[in-house]
Formats: structure tokens, sequence, C-alpha cells
């Protein structure tokens, strides 16, 4: 193989295979711009439905639609080449049953190119997942803290803590066997994280989990400081780039104001500049 040959994003089958070995990076994306930002460094990129609280300002992931996730995973896969891309299913495209889940989430890869898709949910969900694989839809699972059940679960809270976490367990078991080629782990305790690793034979993705988990993701806006209503306990902030340009937007302003700008290196002559001849002179 040449040395110059192009390199082949992963599939989720190459996803899977990396159970116990190095560790799977991945973010989130929503933009092309960003897509291309973070493409070299991911193995996946999951366009997610964090999307609604993080670009639209919505209160919580609830009210992200299909047409969102579609017109954001469309955006992404612009910026991709290396990493594949994962979308999420939006809440109420894919509970109702396997049937409605498996329309939905075929629009969805039809429409973005997604190498798969996510949906959230354990034993509840485990025969939807199955039908999904049955019909050539890769799924990644997602347990743990399911932002789309923040209703029923009471908020933002860690779960599987006590006798709970038998019940994460058995989720954890119930997507594996059902056919998802890995799962994401959110807010749980890291010893529990660390045992349903060890435990099932698909990767686990951590995000407020372990580092024993066989990858990790993060909010990319959270983790870049762009977003900063709140900022979770397992982010780590890696630049604080909201702090940058809301100081760039300050003085962009205070310039405005001042008319120092535009300065007269960023205006135009009332004539055009003369073309030097081929010779140079």
């Amino acid at each position: 193989m040449s040395a110059t040959a192009k390199k082949r994003a992963p599939m989720p089958d190459d996803i899977r295979a990396r159970k116990g070995g190095e560790p799977l990076v991945s973010l989130t994306a929503y933009t092309t711009q960003m897509a291309e930002l973070m493409d070299a460094h991911c193995d996946f990129v999951l366009v997610g439905d964090s999307v609604g609280m993080v670009l639209h300002g919505l209160p919580s992931t609830l009210g992200v639609t299909m047409e969102m996730m579609i017109l954001h995973g469309q955006a992404v896969a612009r910026g991709l080449r290396n990493a594949m891309m994962v979308v999420d299913m939006p809440f109420g495209s894919y509970e109702e049953s396997p049937k409605q889940a498996f329309r939905n989430a075929a629009r969805i890869m039809s429409e973005t190119g997604a190498a798969a898709v996510k949906l959230e949910g354990g034993v509840a969900m485990a025969d939807t997942i199955a039908f999904l694989v049955a019909r050539g839809i890769p799924v990644m699972a997602h347990v743990g803290l399911t932002p789309q059940s923040i209703n029923t679960l009471g908020g933002y809270k860690v779960q599987g803590r006590g006798d709970a976490g038998d019940a994460l367990m058995a989720d954890s078991k119930a997507v594996a066997d059902a056919g998802a080629f890995a799962v994401v782990l959110e807010k749980v305790p890291a010893t529990l994280a660390d045992e349903v690793t060890a435990e099932i034979n698909i990767p686990t993705i951590g995000i407020g989990a372990s580092a024993g988990c066989d990858g990790q993701i993060l909010v990319v806006d959270d983790m870049i400081g762009l977003f900063t209503a709140f900022k979770a306990k397992f982010v780590k902030r890696y630049a604080n780039l909201g702090e940058q340009a809301e100081a760039a937007f300050a003085e962009y302003a205070a310039d405005v104001r001042a008319r120092t700008f535009p300065a007269q290196e960023h205006l135009f002559a009332d004539e055009a500049p003369q073309k030097k001849s081929e010779t140079g002179k």
C-alpha cells in the first residue's frame, strides 16, 4: 500500500474490534468547521442531540427534531474524512416501536451518510436494537444518565449507585446481547463503569464514567469553553474560547465606537492598483 494512500474512516465493526485496545477518542460536532478541526484526532464523531442545548438554546434535548439532527448531520458529514460519523436519534423518534425506529434510523442514515445511529435505553430498548441491527442499521447504545429521560430520572443525577448498579449492569448486557457495537456510559460511578467494561464484549465509551472505559466522549463546546451556562464535574476545559471570543467582541465594539476600525489597511482605494507586468517592470 502506498504511504500516501487515503486513510479509510473506521466502520462500526472497526470500533467494536477496538474492545480492550487503544482507547477510542470521540467528540460531538454540529457544524462543518468543527468537524474539520477534530477529524484527524477522533475515531468517531457524534452528532449529538445536545445540539439543542448547545446551539439552539433549548433547556434540554427533548425539543430536538429529526429535521435538526439531519441538518446538522449533513453539515458534519461535509467536514469528515477520517472519522466515522454517528448521529443521535432524537426523543420520540424510536421509542414507540421497532418499526418506527427503523423508519427514522433509515432516514437519518440515508440523508446524512451516517455510519450508525445512537439511541438511549437499556433493557427496554434491546428488542428495538436487535430489530435495527438485523436490518442493516448499526446501533450505538447509551445507558446510565440518559438525558432524554430526565423527567423520569429526576434530573441529571449520577446513575447506578448502590442497588441501582445491578439494573445498569443488566442494561449494559442487554444492549450488547442485542447487537449494539458500542455503548456510552454516562455519569456512572467509576467502579461500576470498570465492572461493566470488564463484563461486556463491546466497547464502553465513557462520559463521566471511568478512565478504564474503552473510550471517551465529551461535548465539544464544553471542553473548549464555548458553552458556559454550566460545567459538569466530568468536563475538563482544554481551552476557554468563550472568554477569548467575548474579549474579541468587546475590543471590536470599542474600535468601532472609537472609529479606529476599519483602519486604512482595511479600506479600498478609488482606483484599482496597477498590476505588475509579466517582466516585473
